[in-house]
C-alpha cells in the first residue's frame, strides 16, 4: 500500500501543488493535514490555471477523495469560495470531499487578533504573517479555553459558545489596540454567519481520522499534501520566522491522524533556486539584479498575498537538513527553466560562521543570520527548457546542475519541472504519467 508524502524543503512556495496534482493520478485519497488558507497552490491544467489555498490540489482529479484533516485550521468562508469558483469553472461541487470535524475553525476574532498582534521582532524584522487568522487560531487550539472545532458548529450549545468567546475576545483585543481602531465584534452576527457556513458544508463533514485509518487498513493509496515548507516548521524551522504548524515531514502523522508506518515514500520539493517571504535570515539572498531577474522570470509573487518574494541562489545546506528531517526518499526540482540565460549559477555548499566553515544548518536563528554562504560556481545555459520532456534532452550544463544538487543533498532526483503545465515535467527514469495532458 503506497502512502506518499509531498513536503516542501525550503521556505514554502516550492510549487508542491503541481507535484501533488501529478501524483494524484496514482492515488485514491489526497490529504491536506496542516496549515490553513495561507498556503497557496497553483495548478495548471491545459489552458486553465487554478489557484487554491485551502482545498487539496487533488480536487481537480475526478474520482479521488480529498480530505482536509484535523491538523488544519479551517476558514469556512474560504473553502466555500473555492468550491464555488471551481463549480463556476466546470469542476463540480465535490461529493468526495471530506472535512474533519476535529479541525479548529477560524473566526472573525482571529483576524482581529492577527492584525493587532502582527508586531516586529526586537531586530525590526516582521515575522511574515499573512494576517489570515492562522496563528491566533493555533494559539486557541493549544490554549483550549476559546477553541471551537468544526464539529462544534453542529452542537446545540454553539450559539452560547460563540457568545462566550466573543465577550472574552472583545476585551482582549480592545486592550491591544487604540480605542478608535477597534469595533467590538457582534456575537449574533457571527453566529448567523457561521450557522450558514455550517449548513453549506455539512455534507462534507466527517470523522476523517477514522476514515483514513480504515482506508489505510484497506490498502488504499494515500497522498499527503504538505503546506508551506520545512524551514517554516514551528519546532524545527528558522524560529521565530516560521508558520504555526509542523510543516516538515514530522508533521504528517500528528496532522492527519495516521501512524508513520503507513507512509513509505516521502518526496521533497525544491525550487532550482531559493525564495523567502517575510523576515528572517536568508544566507543566499540576492538583493540585486540577479535576485530581481529570478523574481521576474519566476513570477515570484505570493499566490495568496501577491507579496514579492525574496530571491537568491540555491541553498544546499538548508535542503540537506530538511531532506534528512523529513525522511525524504527523492526530490523534485521545480522551475529549472527560470535559470535559463544566466552565464553562471551558484550553489551554497557550506556556511562560514564566525570564521569557521560548516555544512550543518544552525538551530538558532542568530547563528544563521551570521552565516556567510560558501558558493560553488557552475556554468549556466542559454537554451529555453520549456519544451524539454526527457532528461537526455536537457543541455549538458543543466544536467550537471541537477546532478550536483543531488550529490550535495545526498538524495536522487525524481522529477524536474520546466514550466507550470502538467506536461512540462520530466520524470527521471520513467515516462510522464499516463493521462497527463
Amino acid at each position: 500500500m503506497p502512502g506518499t508524502s509531498v513536503i516542501g524543503l525550503q521556505w514554502g512556495d516550492e510549487a508542491k501543488g503541481k507535484i501533488v496534482d501529478l501524483l494524484t493520478l496514482e492515488h485514491d485519497i489526497v490529504v491536506r493535514y496542516q496549515g490553513g488558507a495561507n498556503a497557496g497552490h497553483t495548478v495548471v491544467v491545459g489552458d486553465q490555471t487554478y489557484k487554491l489555498s485551502l482545498l487539496p490540489s487533488g480536487v481537480l482529479t475526478p474520482g479521488v477523495t480529498c480530505v482536509i484533516a484535523g491538523g488544519v485550521v479551517f476558514n469556512p468562508a474560504k473553502a466555500i469560495e473555492e468550491l464555488d469558483e471551481l463549480k463556476r469553472r466546470g469542476v463540480e461541487d465535490y461529493d468526495n470531499l471530506k472535512l474533519s470535524d476535529r479541525m479548529h475553525v477560524i473566526f472573525p476574532w482571529h483576524f482581529a487578533e492577527d492584525r493587532a498582534m502582527d508586531q516586529s521582532t526586537s531586530d525590526g524584522e516582521n515575522i511574515g504573517t499573512t494576517q489570515r487568522g492562522i496563528g491566533p487560531c493555533y494559539r486557541d487550539k493549544v490554549g483550549r479555553a476559546f477553541a471551537i472545532r468544526l464539529g462544534d458548529l453542529y452542537r446545540p450549545n454553539f450559539r452560547e459558545r460563540v457568545e462566550h468567546v466573543t465577550r472574552a475576545k472583545n476585551v482582549a483585543i480592545a486592550a491591544m489596540v487604540p480605542a478608535n481602531e477597534f469595533t467590538p465584534l457582534n456575537a449574533a452576527d457571527i453566529y448567523e454567519q457561521y450557522r450558514d457556513y455550517a449548513a453549506r458544508l455539512k455534507p462534507y463533514v466527517d470523522d476523517t481520522t477514522d476514515y483514513l485509518l480504515t482506508a489505510a487498513e484497506q490498502g488504499k493509496r494515500i497522498l499527503f499534501e504538505g503546506a508551506q515548507g520545512a524551514l517554516l516548521d514551528v519546532d524545527h524551522g528558522t524560529y521565530p520566522y516560521v508558520t504555526s504548524s509542523n510543516s516538515s515531514g514530522v508533521g504528517v502523522s500528528n496532522g492527519s491522524g495516521l501512524p508513520a508506518k503507513y507512509i513509505n515514500r516521502v518526496i521533497g520539493v525544491v525550487k532550482a533556486y531559493s525564495t523567502r517571504v517575510g523576515g528572517g535570515p536568508f544566507p543566499t539572498e540576492q538583493n540585486n539584479d540577479i535576485g530581481q531577474r529570478i523574481r521576474d522570470q519566476g513570477n515570484e509573487y505570493g499566490t495568496v498575498t501577491r507579496r514579492p518574494r525574496r530571491c537568491g541562489w540555491l541553498d544546499a545546506v538548508a535542503i540537506r537538513y530538511t531532506s534528512r528531517l523529513s525522511g525524504v526518499d527523492s526530490i523534485c526540482v521545480m522551475l529549472l527553466d527560470v535559470l535559463s540565460g544566466l552565464d553562471e549559477l551558484q550553489i551554497c555548499t557550506a556556511y562560514e560562521i564566525d570564521g569557521k566553515r560548516t555544512n550543518r544548518f544552525p538551530s538558532q536563528v542568530d547563528d544563521l543570520r551570521r552565516a556567510k554562504p560558501v558558493y560553488e560556481t557552475l556554468p549556466g545555459w542559454s537554451e529555453n527548457l520549456t519544451k524539454v520532456r526527457e532528461l537526455d534532452d536537457l543541455p549538458a550544463n543543466a544536467r550537471a546542475y541537477l546532478d550536483r544538487i543531488s550529490e550535495i543533498v545526498g538524495t536522487p532526483i525524481d522529477m524536474v519541472s520546466v514550466g507550470p503545465a502538467r506536461d512540462q515535467t520530466i520524470r527521471v527514469g520513467k515516462k510522464l504519467l499516463a493521462g497527463v495532458r
